[in-house]
């Protein structure tokens, strides 16, 4: 069948929906797991390709900032010449610069071609929710948008354990080759996508693209340096403020922004984005922490920080598998602040286990299998409850904008918690140090909390 029949027979389209939605729902895998796996694996880069210590932190916020900035943009790019098309190239851009960092010679490489990475998976990840609204409708789009929460859990398990395996048992060169074939696969169903735009072209935004890119760029560097230099932050803040006006300006003007105005005439949106950004950079922090404090701290290999990490993955997918199936179509919204109540007992129960074990705490793995069990009770009611009262206009614009809050507040969770985790570890003990991490992370889960309260009765326009 032809693709030009797929993209003007609903019949066609209909058929062939379920398999068009595992090409996506592998796509938006390959990019968790892309995050995942390099945390376990960054102290053997380091080990391998040398530089500072700071650079294991870059290999993660180095794509995952970039991915962060470039993804509204990505969102407009499928909007305006076609959600399959741009999701092809940047699948296919994804999958080489996969290989090229398999290649890397030094770590400075590494890290640039990790932006590279970062910037075509920029292009991917927004055109899925698109995709699928195009090919889902009435009741079978929440069971399609609801199928997010249990691979993104699924991917979550595999990441630390594949990267803990491949790098123990051949090479942490293995952990960005894995991404070829899953690659591949993409590609060969990506043609039973159907086409898909905006119902008008929007223009691109390139002036408020590069004072975003500036002024996040400004505002992160310096965290994950471990620098905290009050000027650059200042100034990132500074351009970010120029990036609103410019904004306001152009919706004033009668040009289409970067970002959708009509997204924020409700309190349910922002409020979505702001809870996105805590909570991920708790998230992806305390990761990062764990990690720090098995390999860096104690001493111990690559299998055992991905050992540590199973328990929260594992009950994660398992939470958002049961969480999308059966709670939220009965308790709704309420499901969230459950998870996020959840996580936050976790982590303190982490905090004491470090507090009261100098070496490796033995209640370590409960404490994070129930800090990974909030995790997956929170993330399928939020994505379904933001994403839900989206239009059709605004749907690039959403996706690019929630996913990049998202991978923004990731990176300065790794930014913060990473740098914190270090600053300590220079003078006191390892349980003191990833204590010290872990107190960030429950303030941010705390104000994720009161940050989700509008989001309680939907997303109110």
């Amino acid at each position: 069948m032809s693709e030009d029949t797929l993209q003007t027979t609903g019949a066609a389209v209909h058929r062939w929906r379920w398999a068009g939605l595992a090409a996506l729902l592998t796509a938006e895998a390959m990019n968790l797991l892309d995050t995942t796996i390099v945390q376990v694996a960054g102290l053997a880069v380091h080990t391998d390709l040398g530089g500072r210590v700071a650079a294991i932190q870059w290999f993660t916020a180095a794509y995952t900032l970039v991915f962060a900035l470039l993804l509204i943009g990505g969102g407009r790019l499928g909007d305006r010449h076609g959600r399959r098309r741009i999701f092809r190239l940047g699948v296919a851009g994804f999958g080489l610069a996969s290989l090229a960092c398999a290649l890397a010679p030094s770590a400075g490489v590494l890290i640039g071609l990790r932006a590279v990475q970062g910037a075509f998976a920029a292009a991917v990840i927004p055109q899925t929710f698109g995709l699928i609204r195009a090919m889902f409708s009435g009741s079978e789009l929440p069971k399609a948008l609801g199928c997010i929460g249990p691979v993104m859990g699924l991917a979550a398990v595999c990441g630390p354990v594949l990267g803990g395996v491949l790098t123990q048992a051949a090479s942490w060169r293995w952990v960005f080759l894995v991404n070829v074939p899953l690659t591949l696969a993409v590609l060969a169903v990506a043609p039973l996508l159907p086409e898909d735009r905006a119902p008008s072209r929007p223009r691109l935004d390139p002036v408020g693209t590069a004072l975003a890119l500036t002024g996040s760029g400004l505002v992160v560097y310096p965290l994950v340096q471990g620098t905290w230099d009050a000027f650059l932050i200042a100034a990132g803040l500074v351009v970010l403020a120029l990036f609103g006006l410019h904004q306001r300006r152009s919706a004033r003007a009668g040009r289409r922004p970067l970002v959708e105005p009509s997204l924020f005439t409700g309190r349910g949106f922002p409020a979505a984005l702001a809870t996105s950004v805590l909570f991920f950079a708790a998230m992806n922090g305390l990761m990062l922490a764990v990690v720090l404090y098995v390999q860096l701290g104690l001493g111990r290999d690559t299998i055992t920080s991905a050992l540590t990490l199973l328990p929260w993955s594992a009950a994660m997918g398992a939470a958002s598998w049961i969480t999308g199936a059966h709670l939220v179509p009965r308790f709704g919204a309420r499901v969230m602040h459950a998870g996020l109540a959840v996580m936050l007992a976790g982590v303190l129960a982490a905090i004491w286990a470090f507090h009261a074990h100098d070496g490796y705490p033995p209640p370590l793995p409960a404490a994070l299998a129930l800090a990974g069990l909030g995790v997956g009770l929170f993330t399928t009611p939020f994505f379904t409850t933001a994403l839900k009262p989206v239009k059709a206009h605004e749907t690039g614009s959403a996706a690019g904008l929630l996913n990049a809050v998202q991978q923004f507040g990731g990176t300065l969770g790794v930014a913060v918690i990473g740098s914190v985790y270090q600053n300590v570890a220079r003078h006191a003990a390892p349980a003191a140090a990833v204590q010290h991490a872990f107190w960030p992370a429950a303030v941010l889960l705390a104000g994720a909390a009161l940050a989700a309260v509008p989001l309680r009765a939907g997303l109110e326009r």
